[in-house]
């Protein structure tokens, strides 16, 4: 019986190997600063934008691997689709990042270096281009009421009398019970008068609400909640 190590990294070199993981990492790591760069958010992770750098060297290996062999590709396939995700990705706009990172890697891994390159280059070049100029934006400053009043009757008119005052439009979203019943929340969406202040709307609220909580929240689009 034979114990010698065979070598099977013939259809790729040494410097091959070398040249992919370089290249997709100072790839990965410019899609890196350009997430940073154009993020807008509060949900700003360093953990995901390292593992974009991460991802898109661990493809550019996988590709690498794979070659053209099928029976290796559906092997990986196997292996791969045991691993579960279980954060939830909280915008599409990083699903793209993911995916940007992905290709590069992929073509990286499949030696077509000038395609990575330029495709990387210029992808980049056009989400910077989009933020610049905040391009798609919709100028359109909706606010969130909550409300809480007490159960067992209906407080809605006094809500919406004052909602008439201050807002220009106003619907309602949803309506729950909380404290085991003792209290009922009511979702507004909204959008403010042109000079009336939140301040001002939540002190007029709690007027019609028995003191109870009110709470208005303002860019909500923009923020996770």
């Amino acid at each position: 019986m034979s114990f010698d190590l065979q070598d099977l990294s013939g259809t790729f070199s040494t410097a091959d190997i070398i040249l992919c993981l370089v290249l997709s990492f100072a790839l990965s790591t410019l899609v890196g600063y350009v997430y940073r760069g154009t993020h807008r958010n509060v949900s700003y992770s360093q953990s995901f934008v390292q593992t974009l750098v991460i991802i898109g060297m661990i493809v550019a290996i996988i590709l690498l691997v794979v070659g053209s062999n099928l029976a290796r590709a559906f092997s990986l396939v196997g292996a791969l689709s045991v691993v579960r995700f279980r954060n939830a990705v909280k915008e599409t706009r990083d699903v793209g990042f993911i995916f940007l990172v992905m290709g590069l890697g992929m073509a990286c891994g499949a030696r077509f270096y000038t395609l990575a390159v330029l495709g990387g280059v210029v992808i980049c070049a056009v989400i910077l281009v989009m933020s610049r100029f905040d391009m798609f934006h919709l100028n359109v400053q909706r606010q969130v009421v909550k409300a809480q009043v007490p159960s067992g009757g209906d407080w809605t008119p006094g809500i919406e009398d004052v909602l008439v005052r201050f807002t220009t439009e106003f619907e309602l979203v949803s309506t729950e019970t909380i404290r085991g019943g003792a209290l009922t929340e009511l979702f507004y969406t909204v959008r403010l008068k042109k000079g009336q202040k939140p301040g001002a709307l939540v002190a007029a609220l709690q007027e019609r609400t028995q003191g109870q909580r009110v709470a208005v929240l303002t860019g909500y689009d923009q923020t996770d909640l």
